[in-house]
């Protein structure tokens, strides 16, 4: 065994890659749940609890030589709601990490929008969280995460997007010349495992993509859809203003059916921000991972 991990997030699209990674590894995986788990996997050990559950976290990090904390807010109407998963379970969980005593080294999950927390309250959020964690790791390795938009098996957020893309259709928001970067899950999972596993891992602040320079523009991504499904892709723009009042039914219908919208005024910003190219060029010195699925080829074979 490789040592044992305590993961949050696990229920979720990003966290179940990275525990399926961890098991391949050899990793023993103690992963955080507020729902009862049935599955009976070697080498998962389920904890009940949340990131507000002082007593569960406590149990979560037990005998936990790493962290990787995934568990994060990216839907909700209102500033709070982010800041409570974001931030304060952030520290929750770090200062658990550090009373265990036992915890060599801890992994966060952020994003890329916290380059720019003036974009929207999650873009804050997790760039305050960052900022907390920075200070409480004290001589705990910290490793931060800022993966762009990432897709794969068991996405909901960008698989509409390129299901139209193959069938002739690609919304546009924002500008023409915006620069969009991706990466696949698969590769972030990889990121993730192969740190835990550095012989010197630093603590530093890392960007993460497919590698593709300077990203991709709305052409390029019609380009590749054509390409990929051997016929025209038309490019359709979203007016700002459909766009606002898009987010407005969305807010308002969450209100009926009691779930956080993703849509909202303040996401419209990230939306439509003009540059989310990233370079994996600190990681990649760091720990020498560099990424294996480009956005083509993730079309063509179904991977997303």
């Amino acid at each position: 065994m490789k040592g044992t991990v305590a993961v949050t997030g696990v229920t979720g699209f990003i966290g179940r890659h990275i525990v399926n990674e961890l098991l391949a590894q050899d990793f023993t995986v103690q992963a955080l749940t507020r729902r009862v788990q049935n599955d009976a996997v070697d080498n998962l050990w389920w904890v009940p609890g949340d990131l507000a559950d002082r007593d569960s976290l406590n149990e979560l990090v037990s005998g936990a030589d790493y962290v990787i904390h995934c568990a994060g807010q990216v839907r909700g109407h209102a500033e709070e709601i982010f800041t409570h998963c974001n931030v304060t379970g952030s520290i929750n969980l770090m200062q658990a990490a550090r009373q265990s005593g036992n915890c060599k080294r801890f992994l966060f999950i952020s994003s890329l929008a916290a380059r720019h927390p003036t974009l929207s309250w999650y873009a804050n959020s997790k760039h305050v969280a960052e900022q907390q964690l920075l200070t409480l790791a004290s001589d705990m390795a910290l490793g931060i995460f800022r993966p762009t938009a990432v897709y794969g098996p068991g996405d909901k957020e960008l698989k509409p997007l390129f299901n139209g893309l193959l069938r002739g259709m690609l919304p546009r928001l924002g500008a023409p010349e915006a620069k969009l970067s991706f990466l696949h899950v698969s590769d972030l999972a990889k990121a993730a495992s192969q740190w835990l596993l550095a012989d010197l891992p630093q603590t530093d602040t890392y960007e993460l993509c497919d590698g593709v320079s300077g990203g991709y523009n709305w052409q390029r991504l019609r380009d590749i859809g054509a390409t990929v499904r051997q016929g025209p892709v038309r490019l359709v723009r979203i007016p700002l203003p459909l766009l606002k009042l898009l987010a407005e039914i969305s807010t308002m219908c969450s209100r009926l059916t009691k779930q956080e919208p993703m849509l909202t005024r303040s996401k419209i910003n990230e939306l439509t921000h003009c540059d989310w190219s990233a370079s994996n060029q600190c990681l990649s010195q760091h720990i020498n991972w560099s990424p294996k699925v480009s956005l083509e080829h993730a079309l063509r074979e179904g991977l997303f």
